[in-house]
């Protein structure tokens, strides 16, 4: 492969560009255990990405993280019902939220901070 530069003024800039393939959104729990691999478990997280990787087990993650929180919510919503949605939206909003909110602690602990 043949790099092209690009001259500004008196610096020879490399014309790069990331494949769009290689850019995949992971989703809200893949960037949370991709956050936490970078904090505090740093070789895992660089072995994961020289490897590969961790693209693919973020978005396992994701997966998993998001299947085990809505089976949760529906079995919490059926316990405690949502206000009306048309009456108050406000009070519907924040019910759904902290049955998110108790569904994820398990979620967190078990597979993101694990």
């Amino acid at each position: 492969m043949e790099i092209t530069y690009t001259r500004k003024g008196d610096y020879l800039y490399p014309n790069l560009a990331l494949d769009p393939a290689d850019q995949v959104d992971v989703g809200k729990y893949g960037r949370m255990r991709r956050r936490y691999l970078r904090e505090h478990r740093e070789a895992m997280y660089w072995g994961m990405f020289v490897e590969g990787n961790l693209t693919k087990h973020l978005l396992e993650i994701n997966d998993s993280a998001q299947a085990q929180v809505d089976l949760p919510v529906k079995q919490l919503l059926k316990q405690h019902p949502a206000p009306d949605r048309d009456v108050d939206f406000l009070a519907y909003v924040g019910h759904m939220n902290n049955l998110t909110a108790m569904a994820e602690e398990a979620v967190l602990r078990d597979l993101i901070y694990a």
